[in-house]
């Protein structure tokens, strides 16, 4: 099976995630300037997980236009990867509500882990599918970004205990490290215009 059909499908699922976040945003009902600036922890909330389904979405693009067949267990690690990140909304909500409360932004951390986590095994599986002598073997290496950021999610979740925001501060350093597109593929790739 080549990669056309489940980057539809997972882009469809993506769009949706994005969509539910957004819904997530309530309206003040005062029209005043501070209406808006009593909501920043939701706001806040919001443009960091809109950027990490973002950086999801980007790099899977990427790592399906590096590869050239999937497997079943390709799939399954497909609907892994995208349970978690449909995920991502209810915890933004939890969490910008409560207004970075410590258990919100450990369950927070968890989902994102989670997403980490499971987008690695299906990078690792896409390569199996793929072989090792293919070019997304080639561009993904030893896959230093996806391995560092599982260890500052880890790192962040146990610095939520110390305080909440010590947590954010690692999960948006993830952010900050993939923002700017992996260009480990694009390297690798003929002309793609991906």
């Amino acid at each position: 099976m080549d990669t056309g059909r489940l980057e539809a499908f997972s882009d469809g699922v993506i769009a949706i995630a994005i969509t539910i976040l957004v819904l997530e945003l309530k309206v003040p009902h005062d029209t005043t300037p501070e209406a808006i600036f009593e909501l920043w922890p939701v706001l806040l909330s919001h443009v960091l997980s809109f950027i990490f389904i973002g950086i999801y979405w980007n790099n899977h693009h990427h790592l399906l236009t590096a590869a050239d067949k999937v497997s079943g267990g390709v799939l399954w690690a497909n609907l892994h990867l995208l349970f978690w990140l449909t995920m991502v909304p209810f915890v933004t909500g939890w969490m910008g509500e409560n207004h970075f409360a410590r258990w919100p932004v450990v369950f927070y951390g968890i989902v994102l882990l989670a997403c980490a986590l499971s987008f690695t095994i299906l990078v690792r599986l896409l390569i199996a599918a793929n072989g090792q002598d293919s070019t997304l073997a080639k561009a993904v290496g030893a896959d230093w970004k996806g391995n560092a950021s599982i260890a500052i999610y880890a790192t962040g979740l146990a610095a939520t205990f110390v305080h909440p925001l010590l947590g954010l501060a690692a999960f948006a350093t993830v952010a900050v490290i993939w923002f700017i597109p992996d260009k480990r593929i694009e390297r690798v790739l003929p002309d793609t215009n991906s």
